[in-house]
């Protein structure tokens, strides 16, 4: 592996161009890292150890009502800043790349859509996204939007709460009452609902890791950006790529859970250096 030492702009994108010249289609998964520079914390320290507690579980989302209170009020004073953040110069720069280059793929561990936003064309949201809530009872959708204004409505003494945002879209509370918060239920059949992404504890559809596999089978190398790959279903795809016999490139500050089987390491800004490397 090429050395993981802290790079700086110009030379990790000079390498990474070098890195990407040869190859025509290339498999892109990104992380928190790359959505940074647009206002969203990203969940780990450059050990890859957690910066705070680990999000909420589907377990106890589910089965404990006073957690899940604590989540909807979390989510509902945190939602303004997340929804309202913009593609950066990271998410504009691959979506110019693909938009140019269409055979290459994207797939996202994130959840705010920004790649989406940014123009990147068939993006893979491996743990879906945030802009939309599904009920657990009969699958009935709601844009997440429209839940944020009832919310408003139900619990109008939690409007306009100042806290610092967290990963996910949730925000810092501490010492408030949440089982005072009226959490949401389905207009539908009055089931319980929750946000459309991926929680801990619960699997990602196979019909998207069917798509990014078949993106990965397709591709001759791989990059990963903004991403420490601790979970695994992120990491799987970086092993597959290496036991395929396929480059593996890293750009992310701090350690990895691939570095020891990666082609190439850069510890560099993601923003700064895929403007310039795929400009």
């Amino acid at each position: 592996m090429n050395s993981s030492a802290a790079h700086d702009t110009h030379t990790a994108a000079q390498a990474l161009y070098d890195w990407l010249r040869p190859h025509r289609r290339v498999f892109v998964l990104t992380g928190a890292g790359i959505s940074t520079d647009s206002g969203i914390p990203h969940y780990r320290d450059e050990s890859g150890a957690w910066q705070r507690k680990p999000p909420i579980d589907l377990r106890a989302f589910v089965g404990d009502a006073r957690a899940r209170s604590r989540y909807w009020a979390r989510s509902f004073v945190g939602w303004p800043s997340f929804s309202g953040a913009r593609p950066n110069a990271g998410h504009d720069a691959l979506a110019r790349w693909q938009q140019r280059e269409p055979d290459h793929a994207l797939v996202t561990q994130n959840v705010d859509g920004l790649h989406a936003r940014a123009g990147s064309l068939e993006v893979v949201d491996l743990h879906g996204c945030l802009d939309e809530v599904i009920c657990l009872d009969c699958g009935a959708r709601l844009a997440r939007e429209a839940l944020q204004q009832e919310l408003a409505q139900r619990n109008p003494d939690w409007v306009g709460l100042d806290a610092a945002a967290l990963p996910d879209g949730d925000a810092d509370l501490q010492g408030l009452d949440f089982d005072r918060f009226h959490t949401p239920v389905c207009a539908q059949c009055g089931g319980m609902v929750k946000p459309d992404v991926v929680f801990f504890g619960e699997n990602v559809p196979r019909a998207r890791v069917a798509a990014a596999q078949q993106s990965l089978a397709e591709a001759d190398a791989m990059l990963v950006v903004g991403s420490s790959l601790m979970v695994y279903s992120g990491f799987r795809f970086a092993r597959a790529a290496r036991e395929a016999g396929l480059p593996l490139a890293l750009l992310n500050r701090g350690v990895t859970r691939a570095d020891e089987i990666a082609t190439l390491k850069l510890q560099a800004d993601c923003g700064a250096t895929l403007q310039a490397a795929l400009a």
